[in-house]
């Protein structure tokens, strides 16, 4: 038996399928969005945001790697929440996302 795999990319905005549909990101007030679209809704998105772009200011770059080191500053990491869970008698995973209620805990203590 053969089998074959179709990708269709669709445009987020219109539901438009393309090959020319790409990813891009972006941050509004601390929250990251992603949306696929195509080159011509990507200026119009570019459009929109323009006069705002112009006038704000770049903070830098936002990378996997740096939104990481940015996380750590603010709080605990992963392992340190683990870590201060597992000795205060809470079950944790080794791995994945540490559960909200862990969090609340933690801040709560301190």
């Amino acid at each position: 038996m053969a089998q074959k795999t179709v990708t269709v990319y669709t445009d987020d905005l219109t539901g438009a399928e393309s090959e020319e549909v790409r990813t891009h990101t972006f941050s509004l007030d601390g929250v990251n969005y992603e949306i696929d679209l195509t080159s011509d809704n990507y200026d119009k998105l570019f459009e929109a945001l323009a006069p705002f772009i112009d006038k704000g200011r770049k903070t830098g770059r936002a990378t996997r790697a740096g939104r990481a080191r940015k996380a750590s500053t603010v709080g605990p990491s992963a392992e340190e929440m683990r870590s201060w869970a597992r000795g205060n008698g809470y079950e944790v995973n080794d791995r994945g996302r540490v559960p909200a209620s862990i969090h609340e805990a933690y801040r709560a203590a301190h």
